[in-house]
């Protein structure tokens, strides 16, 4: 009698612990899909998570069921659409997740605070706390820039292995006078971002507006940018390695709610 719950018990934790595993597995592809652009072959996976042929095709068939993932005409996997609806939600939740982190840095800079992400080769403005100055910059939410001339797109870039490809595909257009335009000096510029930690876009988006950004890391990739923005002479004026001291507390902090809370 008292041996046959038990039995029962243990076949349920097996089973349970089973199903976490695929779960784990399952998101392991995902994210392997990610790591390469979006879309990998079968080989590619396998050497990105480690786990066996026959393991990541039947994951593969029941995310391809589903709309995670789908197959092209040259038997590539890439991620699904249905990834599209996930993710357009959740990118509306990082921006509320993310506005008292943006009032913070508000409060400590004085200056207006924003919430950048990449989608494909474009920088999108997802939230914002403005700067309760009169005279104060405005990056308008939804709007979508090109990374080059921008902190935010370079903070994001410089973590990336495809920013010259991503530079060479977007070209480099002049915004004003100081917009890099050499992929060349562009890669040396990102060089130093990785070096120093911090990003900064002076004056080359817009004459007169100088930005610090920061990437905000999931613990291992960039998944967004945080930045601090305002007229030249004000950004100037604060000391840089303290607003970057700054920058990097509230996004860690942000990035630690976000994913390990």
């Amino acid at each position: 009698m008292l041996g046959g719950p038990r039995v029962e018990d243990d076949t349920a934790e097996e089973e349970d612990a089973v199903s976490v595993q695929s779960v784990d597995r399952a998101l392991d592809v995902l994210e392997a899909l990610s790591e390469h652009g979006g879309q990998a072959g079968l080989s590619e996976i396998a050497a990105t998570t480690g786990l066996p042929y026959g393991t990541i095709h039947r994951l593969l068939q029941t995310l391809l069921a589903r709309g995670y993932v789908r197959q092209e005409s040259d038997r590539r996997y890439a991620l699904g659409g249905a990834l599209v609806r996930i993710g357009g939600v959740a990118e509306r939740m990082l921006a509320v997740w993310a506005e008292p982190y943006l009032a913070r840095l508000v409060e400590l800079s004085g200056e207006t605070a924003n919430l950048a992400v990449l989608e494909g080769d474009y920088v999108v403005y997802i939230a914002q706390v403005p700067s309760p100055r009169r005279l104060r910059m405005f990056a308008e939410v939804g709007r979508r820039v090109l990374p080059h001339s921008t902190a935010v797109g370079k903070a994001l870039l410089a973590a990336r292995d495809d920013a010259e490809a991503v530079f060479t595909r977007t070209g480099l257009p002049r915004r004003t006078d100081r917009t890099i335009t050499a992929v060349g000096e562009l890669m040396e510029e990102l060089g130093r971002v990785r070096a120093r930690g911090y990003a900064l876009d002076l004056g080359e988006e817009e004459s007169g507006v100088h930005c610090m950004a920061v990437p905000v890391h999931d613990g291992g990739r960039a998944f967004a940018a945080m930045s601090v923005s305002g007229p030249a002479e004000r950004i100037d004026a604060i000391d840089r390695e303290e607003l970057a001291a700054m920058l990097r507390k509230v996004a860690e902090d942000f990035g630690a709610a976000v994913f390990h809370s």
